[in-house]
């Protein structure tokens, strides 16, 4: 048999971002595809800790996550990385020096700085990490939290391109629009978790399948040769797509599924 391994986004691809759920019907495409001896991974910008609501709704064989620096399977931890202690709190100044505020994002926990942020959006992102039960009780001011990844937002008072440029040469950024980007450590990325995954398990490349929307899913896009976008998805896409699907909430996953003959089409 020819096993294939499946890379699924959450948010805008498994995860509906208007019910935030899974359909029922991606739900019994995943599951058959297992069922069938295939491989399924979700392969996430979100850490471990922001996954969990995702796997318990979905049957998978690993999580990829923080985008490339952790990747879990077959209930191991196969790799982790974490951007360095003293390094990270060097970040962290330079976030409120250059006049960003972000979420500072590790394998168990996310943190925030503790005061009220001017940005209403950080304020909205604060709730809504609490409400998950994931928000680290203490602030910025622990210098000993280490994290995978950060993201940060920023507004007309905010130096982009001074933050930026004290990234280099170690940390690549993701505009994910609207002032909000997502800041990963360099040579990591959700191509490379695939690249690690693939080599892991023996499996070819052209056996590998992709389902993304959105900016944080190129690296995979352009990686993989069996590349499937989301009917809802970022235009920066569109030149990697082998295959546009229906939106999630057309059971764009089992359509893309069937319709390439990894699943049958009861």
């Amino acid at each position: 048999m020819d096993r294939k391994a499946l890379f699924f986004d959450i948010d805008g691809t498994l995860l509906s971002e208007i019910t935030h759920r899974v359909p029922v019907s991606a739900k019994e495409a995943l599951k058959e595809a297992r069922k069938r001896g295939h491989l399924i991974f979700i392969n996430s910008g979100r850490t471990f800790c922001l996954t969990k609501e995702i796997l318990g709704m979905v049957e998978a064989d690993g999580c990829l996550c923080g985008c490339g620096t952790y990747i879990e399977a077959g209930g191991n931890i196969l790799y982790h990385h974490q951007i360095p202690l003293e390094r990270g709190n060097r970040i962290k100044k330079d976030i409120v020096a250059y006049g960003l505020d972000g979420v500072l994002e590790s394998m168990e926990s996310c943190c925030m700085q503790k005061h009220v942020s001017r940005m209403p959006k950080a304020e909205h992102l604060k709730r809504t990490v609490k409400s998950s039960g994931i928000l680290a009780s203490y602030g910025w001011e622990n210098d000993q939290y280490v994290y995978d990844k950060f993201c940060v937002m920023a507004d007309e008072e905010s130096d982009r391109k001074g933050f930026f440029k004290s990234l280099e040469p170690d940390i690549q950024v993701i505009d994910r629009g609207e002032d909000f980007y997502e800041c990963v450590p360099r040579d990591h990325s959700k191509a490379t978790a695939i690249q690690f995954v693939l080599k892991h398990y023996g499996i070819p490349l052209e056996s590998a399948y992709v389902f993304g929307d959105s900016t944080n899913d190129l690296s995979m896009f352009e990686y993989a040769t069996h590349t499937i976008l989301m009917g809802k998805h970022d235009s920066e896409l569109e030149p990697y797509a082998e295959f546009i699907t229906k939106t999630v909430e057309e059971d764009g996953i089992a359509f893309a599924m069937k319709r390439l003959g990894i699943i049958p089409d009861l």
